[in-house]
């Protein structure tokens, strides 16, 4: 259910209320037009036009079918002419109300950007524009702390790091930069995952050295989970984490049994037609709630 509320944290917020979500809730878009039309990443290479729609589409529809057990899921539709609109969590990062819109790198993308900001702005919330010049892509790349209060950003292949402070400020939050060196992992998304109860889910090998320093001093040892580069490759850290709960779409029996010794309860989708576009779980559903709201699932 959606409520109103009025943020409290910019001078727009007393002309307009923003939706109020009182249970986890996500935005998701099928793909209906999903396919590999352009290489605009390492994964694309060798996958032009070979993804299955209709393997696709039940991939996805199995994602949806999880997610809604533990979540609410909005839809928006799809477009022709964007085949990557499914990644919908890359067009933007939402807290609080206020949703920071993405600035896409690459022109393929761009097409994107007015669908999502229509729906958002029809829905309620308040936007904050990221000037085109400036890179930022959305979730793929800013990433809260699992109690909201504090946002990593990586920067080094897609999203400028002129970027991070402009995002940061939508919230006041304080902001962490990381430097990706590894062009596989061009999004943080698919390397760096905080969970419930303050763990860390990351591959190590795509970060720089000045960059693991920061991440080791904000999370203890016994709260980072490492994970290898054979299940990095498989996408292992682009999970959708609510409460307990992990979906995720890498096949690594090993890390899931890692997890459950943690405390977390996986389960494990096939999205193999999604990753030759070079995304998974997380990036398939963006994240609308207040991370707050999946306290106690």
């Amino acid at each position: 259910m959606i409520t109103t509320s009025r943020a409290a944290s910019t001078p727009a917020s007393n002309l307009a209320p923003t939706p109020h979500f009182d249970r986890p809730t996500y935005l998701m878009c099928p793909p209906e037009f999903f396919d590999v039309n352009y290489i605009i990443n390492p994964w694309m290479a060798g996958n032009l036009h070979r993804p299955s729609r209709d393997t696709a589409f039940a991939q996805w529809r199995n994602l949806y079918q999880q997610l809604r057990r533990i979540a609410d899921v909005r839809l928006l539709k799809a477009r022709p002419g964007s085949p990557d609109m499914v990644f919908v969590a890359h067009a933007a990062i939402v807290s609080h109300g206020i949703a920071a819109l993405s600035s896409f790198a690459h022109p393929q993308r761009q097409t994107e950007e007015p669908h999502l900001r229509r729906w958002l702005k029809d829905t309620g919330f308040l936007l904050w524009e990221t000037p085109r010049e400036t890179a930022f892509e959305g979730e793929g790349d800013a990433i809260f702390d699992a109690d909201g209060r504090h946002l990593w950003i990586a920067h080094g292949v897609r999203t400028c790091q002129h970027s991070h402070r402009h995002v940061a400020d939508a919230w006041h939050t304080p902001v962490t930069s990381l430097h990706l060196v590894d062009p596989r992992f061009y999004h943080l998304d698919i390397c760096f995952a905080p969970l419930a109860n303050g763990y860390l889910l990351y591959f190590p090998g795509a970060f720089d050295a000045a960059s693991l320093a920061k991440i080791e001093a904000a999370y203890p040892e016994e709260k980072r989970i490492p994970v290898t580069e054979a299940e990095a490759t498989q996408f292992a850290c682009s999970v959708i984490n609510i409460g307990r709960n992990i979906l995720t779409g890498a096949s690594v029996v090993d890390l899931a049994a890692r997890l459950a010794d943690h405390g977390f309860d996986v389960t494990q989708i096939e999205l193999s037609e999604f990753h030759r576009g070079g995304g998974s779980a997380k990036s398939l559903a963006l994240r609308l709630s207040d991370l707050e709201v999946a306290e106690g699932l």
